[in-house]
């Protein structure tokens, strides 16, 4: 057999140009110790803060602490089985998350792991867990707004789309009620809502997700889970993970809203991770940056410019105090970076006052921008109104005789009280949300005893949508009552104060 040596010439020739070197060029270091959630590696002497490693076990780290000789990494997921000595190798990318509409309606853990046994995420797209907040040009002022369904929060301190409203108080005050009742009144207006617990109780998780269940919340709404039996760093990543998913639909045009349950959690994981990787302590212990911790993640909730299509983040960061403590550190932090909060008072969730929202403390730094202007006009001097009365009723608990007025102001507060009042996870329209506040603050309840408030409430409502759904369509329409409007409300009312007072005597 002869061979042609002008063939295997080309033939190399043509492999020779083929070549390719295929070098697998990666940076290597070594752990020096492992333990508590944290491993100090020595030999990456290029990584970057926040970058992505890996361990032998296919579990992933960040680069938390860059130091002379080690790099400090936070391991997010087991730790077990990390040894002294295990390669560990830089994955040159920082840490991301599957978003898209793939992630609603899901169960996921901070790292877009699904957690609901429902199967894989169909998405490809990924966004950076850590992205730079929309600057100063690139937003618009707070203006549209965004209803909450509950009387007491819609009509005193309103949330807008693109705010950053805070939810604080004591444990078992109805705080997370409130962040559910806002998701549950998204029903049908396409507001996207993602709800993430930071270390809290896996079976509260399971009741929330039940809850949303049930009143076909789930279908617009993304669970991101780091329980309490999380990692401290998995607890710590959980709202910006979060936050990423909703950017991605706010960037599209289209509005979320993010609840964080709850930011005190997630500050004391910073804190645990800090002082394992011997940062020097501050204040109660945290870390001199934990406001930035903070202010970073709250930042990236915004109102867009139409240039950019107008979408928007609202959040309801969830702070827990102790023993009313709203002068603690991580409590005082949280109020300075939020445009207001809403305070929950145990005195007054004991008392059987729900929402249990203390009216002096609370505020919206929104205010009026984020109400209808019909809502604007009926709860205008409500605050004020509700502020007075609860002087009057200090006042009045010593015992002194009242004058009429003064009486009268005090037996329209109690009912204002009353008719504020409202059960959970029943959101209310803020059509009839108006017609009730109007009804109170005009003083059509003042002969109404107080225990029938709210049985009168709910046939007014009833009456008002079967008799006269020409006056509640047109609220509807003009979102503004004008002094027609007014005139038609008032002599429907009229009309059913004669009807309601008519079977009240009947039943006597």
């Amino acid at each position: 057999m002869r061979f042609n040596a002008d063939e295997i010439a080309s033939v190399i020739q043509q492999e020779i140009e083929q070549y390719e070197s295929q070098l697998d060029v990666r940076e290597v270091g070594t752990v020096l110790e492992v333990g508590d959630g944290i491993a100090r590696v020595y030999g990456l002497s290029n990584i970057m803060a926040g970058e992505m490693v890996e361990f032998p076990n296919g579990v992933n780290g960040l680069a938390f602490n860059l130091e002379e000789n080690s790099v400090g990494v936070i391991i997010l997921g087991d730790y077990l089985d990390i040894e002294e000595g295990d390669e560990v190798k830089a994955l040159g990318r920082l840490l991301s998350v599957p978003v898209g509409e793939a992630v609603i309606g899901r169960v996921l853990d901070p790292l877009g792991n699904p957690l609901d046994n429902k199967g894989p995420l169909d998405t490809t797209e990924r966004l950076n867990v850590e992205r730079i907040a929309p600057g100063v040009s690139e937003r618009q002022p707070v203006c549209e707004p965004l209803q909450t369904g509950l009387k007491a929060i819609d009509s005193m301190t309103p949330i807008g789309r693109g705010q950053r409203e805070l939810i604080i108080g004591d444990r078992k005050t109805g705080k997370t009620a409130i962040a559910l009742d806002a998701i549950l009144n998204q029903k049908d207006t396409g507001v996207k809502c993602f709800y993430v617990a930071i270390g809290q109780k896996d079976s509260s998780v399971a009741g929330v997700i039940k809850i949303l269940e049930d009143h076909g919340a789930m279908e617009y709404t993304t669970v991101i889970l780091a329980g309490a039996s999380a990692p401290a760093s998995l607890q710590y990543i959980a709202p910006y993970a979060g936050t990423s998913m909703a950017e991605y639909f706010m960037h599209k045009g289209e509005h979320a809203l993010i609840v964080y349950d709850d930011l005190s959690k997630q500050a004391q994981a910073y804190r645990e991770l800090s002082l394992l990787m011997r940062r020097p302590p501050g204040r109660e212990a945290y870390p001199g940056d934990v406001f930035y911790c903070h202010s970073r993640l709250l930042e990236r909730s915004a109102k867009m410019s139409d240039e950019l299509g107008g979408g928007s983040i609202t959040s309801l960061p969830i702070i827990e105090t102790l023993e009313g403590e709203v002068s603690a550190y991580i409590p005082t932090n949280v109020i300075s970076i939020t445009d207001g909060q809403i305070y929950l008072q145990p005195d007054l969730f004991f008392a059987g006052i729900r929402p249990a929202m203390n009216v002096g403390i609370s505020v919206s730094r929104v205010g009026g921008a984020a109400q209808i202007k019909a809502m604007k006009k009926v709860a205008g001097g409500l605050r004020l109104d509700l502020a007075a009365f609860r002087e009057l009723e200090a006042f009045a608990q010593l015992g002194t005789d009242l004058d009429p007025a003064t009486q009268k102001q005090l037996d329209r507060g109690y009912r204002m009280v009353e008719i504020l009042k409202q059960p959970q996870y029943r959101p209310m329209n803020v059509i009839d949300q108006i017609l009730s506040i109007f009804a109170g603050t005009r003083g059509y309840l003042d002969e109404v005893p107080v225990p029938e408030v709210r049985k009168w409430e709910e046939e007014f409502l009833a009456f008002m949508h079967d008799l006269h759904a020409d006056v509640v369509n047109e609220l509807k329409e003009k979102q503004d009552i004008d002094d027609e409007l007014e005139k038609k409300i008032e002599a429907a009312l009229e009309e059913f104060k004669t009807r309601f007072a008519s079977v009240a005597g009947e039943t006597k």
